[in-house]
């Protein structure tokens, strides 16, 4: 399983959450993860850390 950390420099755009709607939300402008919906929905995650515009999302 993968983990997952919004950075601060998210900027709330939405992209994370349309890319992996189970795993991100937004805020008050800022993502959000719900850690108990990554196993299994990976590879969404995988695509909103490259989609990011600001990079706020990193994998580890």
């Amino acid at each position: 399983m993968i983990d997952i950390k919004v950075l601060d420099n998210c900027i709330g755009c939405g992209a994370c959450s349309t890319l992996s709607p189970e795993v991100f939300e937004i805020n008050r402008n800022f993502a959000t993860i719900n850690y108990d919906k990554i196993s299994g929905h990976e590879e969404s995650c995988i695509d909103a850390a490259l989609f990011c515009p600001v990079g706020a999302i990193k994998l580890y």
